[in-house]
């Protein structure tokens, strides 16, 4: 057995007796952890099936099993979204919130004795050591999926990218007609949009366009703030290198901003090298390349 999945499996044992996701009833709520987390993820306003399926990534077997006990208990309401009668709705009943608010201080109350018996300094350490270890443990299982630029996923993506540009470009960033010029370029066989989920969020994408023969181009590259120094960034780049590689490229290009340095110092380590500009993006002020 490999040390480190030794002590991940370790760890697993230790915490989940330890909060009690072993019993039948999750801190004494009355349901098991599976139902206790649904009712904990539905919260206070309404959400869809499709939404918690993705959250949790649970089978969808599975969740209408849920749904149907907690639906007979008189917890949660399932029905049709009037804006969209393909849709479900979920909503927490007036008991379903009343037992999420229950559920939210015992498990508060939970997790403070847990830390009563450690000093300042241990929960100083355990504090650090679980948010890093929940960062790479949620980087390790994100989603990458390819999806059609205008998918709203994709959407929501690139509108995150845009907005940071804009903040950090010392002029502001206008996408102008990006939106069209990604669709052209960027599905079928032309090109890709991958983009990374995590809870069912976008949380990093990327596309390749081709410029040339055999030539593909790096585009929205991009890594939510909370993601960066976990290696999402890393793995982004190498399955779009992938993709560039399916798409039948031998080299690919890419242009970025002098403001992102973060993203140099990646494409440096990645194997890009500085190359002479080879396109008209008003915003490029350093362009690579790569043979693949």
């Amino acid at each position: 057995m490999a040390e480190d999945t030794a002590t991940l499996r370790r760890f697993n044992r230790t915490y989940t007796q330890r909060v009690g996701a072993l019993d039948d009833s999750f801190l004494g709520i009355g349901w098991p952890l599976g139902a206790s987390r649904l009712i904990f993820e539905i919260g206070e306003s309404a959400t869809t099936v499709r939404e918690l399926r993705e959250r949790l990534d649970l089978d969808s077997g599975y969740l209408s099993r849920l749904l149907r006990r907690l639906t007979r208990a008189g917890v949660v309401d399932v029905h049709p979204d009037p804006a969209d009668r393909r849709r479900r709705l979920v909503t927490l009943t007036a008991e379903g919130r009343d037992v999420r608010r229950e559920l939210d201080l015992r498990s508060e109350q939970r997790a403070a004795s847990l830390l009563a018996p450690l000093t300042d300094r241990q929960r100083s350490r355990l504090t650090e050591a679980l948010a890093t270890a929940d960062l790479l443990v949620r980087a390790a299982t994100v989603h990458l999926r390819t999806v059609p630029p205008n998918d709203p996923i994709a959407v929501a993506a690139v509108g995150r990218y845009f907005a940071e540009l804009d903040r950090r470009f010392p002029s502001g960033f206008d996408p102008g007609n990006a939106a069209d010029s990604d669709a052209a370029a960027m599905s079928g066989d032309a090109g890709v949009f991958v983009v990374a989920t995590s809870d069912g969020e976008p949380v990093a994408c990327g596309g390749v366009q081709a410029i040339a023969p055999r030539t593909g181009e790096i585009k929205r590259m991009w890594v939510h703030p909370d993601w960066r120094g976990a290696g999402l960034g890393s793995r982004m780049l190498r399955h779009l290198e992938d993709c560039a590689r399916d798409l039948g490229h031998r080299r690919v290009h890419l242009d970025t901003n002098g403001t992102l340095v973060e993203a140099i110092a990646m494409y440096g380590k990645a194997g890009y090298q500085p190359v002479e500009r080879y396109n008209d993006n008003p915003y490029a002020q350093a362009w690579f390349a790569k043979e693949l």
